[in-house]
């Protein structure tokens, strides 16, 4: 069994077995010809089910074909230009190449003495974030493994900072469109759901800044503490930015920690073209980053970076195994004296090869195709009578739904639409994402390929009406 390890020896079999696995999934990208098979659980189940992980295969090519039938063969591939569901992106290939390197190298990003290089890489990557953010000389941050981490490390620091003993008190500002990692992080924060009030957004689905600043004058006024304004660069509904500028006036009149989760919206870091957008940012307490959303990178790779470093402080716990006080007056740069997690992945590495292949511009050349695509979708469904589209993009999504042309009942409209995107799914064609909206059934287009073009928005689109029109045929005959 020694065999299998990776060391000196065995190189030469790890290059072997590697190289095989890259060249079965360079011919899965090569010749997949829709972003899925369409395969329901009921039918894969069954063949995963049958695996026997008791009676290995013996080398890694039985394995890999093997791995073709339960998992390569009906993966949802996002490369592909008809992957238009969630916030998933395609990757780059220089982030590829570090995700092999990390993972056979195997650094474990909490102690120096486990890392080295690892450590600094990280640390300057945070480093260049802060300064694209603008958050000044003090700043710093950690990588995390997404955006609800972020957000949940990012509000332990302002209930910490809020300096209250009584938590019943404490109170989380948020729109009615803001991610749902902020309701969770208030139970995980011992808050409760009372503690998030939900701010009423505008008809682009941005937070209204005079309804947060009666909000906040209400809190106060209760003698309740308000510990945090969580502003949203980029919804995961509408990709909508709320008024930054207006909403760091409020929190600094009030004393309250603003955080920015901008985990879709910080694609806008490196955007040639839109980084206005982001006004305000710099004057946030801490800002969520998810560059394995709009950086093109795999998954994970986020971060959650803060105005002072001093603030993960409070994050900070000393084992003498691990990191024990006397390292910090040595100066011995550990990871773990940051975040919540212990043992972490060298994720910071794929970033890392990106820039230093592609640069900042070239990802945000990128950013802003699937940002420009979206535009010219949204100018596609305005003018097209059989869609309702909700509001104009500032990012990559667009949300909208079918509209029969004959008078039929809204809940028969919500009917059509969810059973088009469950057809469309179960058909392989296309993956196409859902939501509510004013408690009425959308779609939802999550555009982050740059390889979509606007001929594959309007196929998917007549897709989806062909779908809802058979529906709505088929109940009207039933219903005859």
């Amino acid at each position: 069994m020694r065999s299998h390890l990776l060391n000196d020896r065995t190189a030469e079999s790890y290059r072997r077995s590697v190289t095989e696995g890259v060249e079965r999934v360079a011919h899965r990208l090569a010749t997949t010809q829709r972003p899925f098979t369409g395969v329901t659980a009921d039918e894969l189940a069954p063949l995963i089910s049958a695996v026997d992980l008791d009676r290995p295969l013996g080398d890694a090519s039985a394995a890999l074909d093997e791995l073709e039938t339960v998992y390569l063969r009906d993966a949802v591939y996002f490369h592909h230009p008809r992957y238009l569901g969630h916030l998933n992106c395609p990757v780059v290939i220089p982030a590829v190449v570090g995700e092999a390197v990390l993972s056979a190298v195997n650094s474990s990003l909490d102690t120096w003495d486990q890392s080295a290089g690892g450590t600094l890489i990280e640390r300057r990557l945070i480093d260049w974030t802060a300064q694209r953010i603008g958050l000044g000389p003090a700043a710093d941050g950690v990588f995390t493994s997404g955006g609800t981490q972020s957000n949940l490390q990012g509000l332990l620091l302002a209930r910490q900072e809020a300096k209250s003993r009584d938590l019943a008190k404490l109170r989380i500002f948020a729109s009615e469109c803001s991610h749902f990692s902020v309701q969770k992080s208030a139970t995980l924060l011992g808050l409760g759901p009372e503690a998030v009030v939900c701010v009423p957004v505008d008809r682009n689905k941005r937070m209204q800044a005079l309804a947060l600043a009666a909000e906040l004058e209400r809190c106060s006024r209760e003698g309740l503490i308000p510990m945090a304004v969580v502003a949203t660069a980029g919804t995961t509904d509408f990709g909508s930015i709320d008024p930054l500028p207006e909403i760091a006036e409020l929190a600094e009149q009030y004393a309250t920690w603003m955080h920015v989760d901008a985990a879709y919206g910080c694609g806008l870091l490196a955007s040639p073209t839109r980084r206005h957008l982001l006004d305000g940012i710099e004057r946030a307490d801490s800002v969520t980053v998810d560059y394995h959303k709009s950086f093109f990178q795999p998954v994970s790779s986020s971060a959650v970076l803060v105005r002072d470093g001093a603030t993960l402080g409070h994050a900070t716990y000393h084992a003498d195994y691990l990191n024990p006080r006397r390292t910090v007056e040595e100066r011995i740069p550990n990871q773990v004296d940051k975040s919540l997690q212990t043992t972490r992945r060298f994720d910071a590495l794929k970033l890392w090869m990106t820039l230093r292949v592609m640069g900042a511009d070239g990802v945000g050349q990128l950013f802003d195709e699937v940002c420009d695509l979206a535009v010219a979708g949204w100018e596609m469904l305005a003018a097209d009578p059989r869609f309702d589209i909700v509001v104009q993009p500032q990012l990559s999504t667009l949300v909208y739904r079918y509209i029969p042309p004959a008078v039929t009942s809204p809940t028969e409209i919500d009917r059509a639409n969810l059973y088009a995107r469950k057809a469309l799914f179960a058909s392989g064609e296309a993956v196409v994402a859902g939501t509510k909206v004013g408690g009425r059934q959308y779609l939802k287009f999550t555009l982050l390929n740059p390889e979509t073009t606007t001929q594959d928005i309007a196929a998917v689109l007549d897709l989806i009406a062909d779908h809802a029109e058979q529906y709505l045929g088929e109940n009207l005959v039933h219903a005859s």
